[in-house]
């Protein structure tokens, strides 16, 4: 059975990585999400995807330049799908007060070394004040960052989120300890699928769309889909 998680909410479908677009991934039914985090000025974990405010919100900067107080009065609905009401940078905090997920892929992009260990020191705090330990994944494509998990936050679990075929992504998420392969879809040949589960890692392939892309994957046997339509996935996978 392949497991759907919804691409920053329902990217598709509402403004990626608000409060709207994890709601509206939890109408489909579909219980688990992927989001992207960075630290506010003051320290704080705020879900969005890009060091800068330009794509989604149409304010020059970065985030770490703001306070939480600020960033969350920030509309970030620009660049998406049409959506009526304003739509804030949420905390993560926030998320996880609102959105009953089963479990959240965390993915920080953050490379230095001072940031990555002040991220997942905050997201280990948050997740336990949540009890939610066991339902958080956290991703990174950054050796910095999957360093900091291994060294400073060893009961989080880890993936490796794999774009590019210039390492072999196997040996890496070897190397840090991983037990998620997030791996680009044109990664995903059925030869290292079968390797990366029998060495004991979930696969989890983005970003999915297509629905002939979506029953390919499924029959490969790929543990999870991240797709920006959620609600295409569940119609897709069902029938």
């Amino acid at each position: 059975m392949t497991l759907i998680y919804g691409h920053r909410g329902a990217k598709g479908e509402a403004p990626e990585n608000t409060l709207a677009s994890f709601q509206r991934c939890l109408e489909h039914g579909v219980t688990r999400c992927e989001l992207d985090l960075h630290l506010s000025r003051d320290g704080e974990l705020m879900v969005i995807h890009d060091p800068t405010l330009k794509r989604t919100t149409g304010r020059r900067g970065k985030v770490v330049q703001h306070d939480a107080e600020e960033l969350v009065t920030l509309d970030a609905r620009q660049g998406g799908p049409g959506w009526k009401a304003p739509c804030p940078i949420p905390r993560l905090e926030t998320l996880f007060e609102q959105c009953p997920f089963e479990h959240w892929q965390l993915e920080v992009k953050i490379a230095s070394r001072v940031r990555a260990a002040r991220t997942v020191l905050a997201i280990q705090a948050l997740a336990e004040r949540f009890g939610i330990k066991d339902r958080i994944t956290v991703t990174s494509s950054s050796r910095e960052v999957l360093r900091a998990l291994r060294r400073l936050t060893p009961e989080l679990s880890r993936g490796l989120v794999a774009e590019y075929n210039w390492l072999d992504p196997l040996k890496v998420a070897a190397h840090h300890g991983c037990s998620m392969l997030a791996l680009n879809w044109t990664l995903c040949t059925p030869e290292r699928l079968l390797k990366a589960q029998k060495a004991g890692l979930h696969v989890s392939v983005w970003t999915v769309n297509e629905p002939s892309l979506m029953r390919r994957l499924a029959d490969f046997g790929v543990d999870s889909i991240i797709t920006d339509y959620p609600g295409l996935a569940v119609d897709t996978l069902k029938r």
